[in-house]
C-alpha cells in the first residue's frame, strides 16, 4: 500500500500511525489463514490485529477472536483449540455481497416470477 493511502485511509489495512505504533511497541504473535497478522504489547495487556485488506471484524476467526479479547491467554499458534468433526471452517459475514443468502420469494432470488406472490384481502 502506498504511503499516501496509509496516511489517509483506515479501511484498507493499517494507517501510518498504526504502522509506527506496531513497529515500536508490537510483537508479532501469528497470522491466520486470511493473512491477518496479530500482535501484542511487551507487557501483554494490549492485543491487536492488522487486517489483510478491508478492516472487517467478522474476518477474524473464533480462535483469534478469543485471544484478542483475553478469553484465552495463549494464542492459537501455541495452544490451538480442539476441533470437532462437525465444525465448518470460519466464513466471514457475507451480508450485502453477492454471496448473501436470499430466501425463496426474495426480490434478489434468480428466476423469481414477476408479479405479486400474495392474494390481497378484501372485506366482505
Amino acid at each position: 500500500m502506498s504511503l499516501l493511502a496509509q496516511i489517509f485511509t483506515w479501511w484498507n489495512g493499517q494507517t501510518i500511525g498504526t504502522r509506527i505504533f506496531t513497529s515500536r511497541h508490537g510483537t508479532k504473535v501469528g497470522a491466520d489463514d486470511q493473512g491477518n497478522v496479530f500482535y501484542h504489547s511487551a507487557d501483554g495487556k494490549r492485543r491487536w490485529v492488522i487486517y489483510n485488506g478491508e478492516a472487517e471484524a467478522s474476518r477474524v476467526s473464533p480462535e483469534w477472536h478469543g485471544w484478542l479479547h483475553h478469553t484465552y491467554q495463549a494464542p492459537p499458534t501455541e495452544a490451538p483449540l480442539p476441533r470437532k468433526s462437525w465444525e465448518k471452517p470460519h466464513v466471514p459475514n457475507v451480508t450485502g455481497t453477492p454471496a448473501a443468502y436470499h430466501p425463496p420469494g426474495s426480490l434478489y432470488t434468480a428466476g423469481r416470477a414477476p408479479g405479486p406472490d400474495y392474494e390481497a384481502w378484501t372485506p366482505e
